[in-house]
């Protein structure tokens, strides 16, 4: 997957998010500008090209505020991104850069 694709489509307005995960985001607080915001200026940190729902990707960005926001995304189509899931990050198991593990964390 590629960024600049992510975010052209963001851009457009062309990604939906998955039905399952609607409500873990509505839990989380984690809105639809947010999601935007840290598509939009974010960048891969892990790429998932064997997922058994189709090639995805984790995005790390950050919301306006400064939170740290992970986003795993996927091609639903060509032109249509996924949005399988956001979260905000635990420091427990992510350095302090947001973008690597912690060792023994996968």
């Amino acid at each position: 997957m590629d960024i600049e694709h992510i975010r052209d489509r963001v851009r457009k307005g062309s990604y939906v998010i998955s039905f399952t995960h609607t409500e873990k985001l509505r839990r989380r607080k984690i809105s639809l500008a947010t999601i935007e915001q840290a598509m939009g200026e974010g960048e891969i940190i892990e790429s998932y090209p064997e997922d058994p729902r189709g090639p995805s990707c984790l995005i790390q960005g950050y919301a306006k505020n400064g939170q740290p926001i992970h986003i795993v995304c996927g091609n639903l189509e060509k032109d249509l991104i996924l949005i399988i899931t956001a979260y905000e990050p635990d420091s427990a198991e992510w350095e302090s850069d947001w973008k690597t593990r912690k060792k023994g964390m996968a």
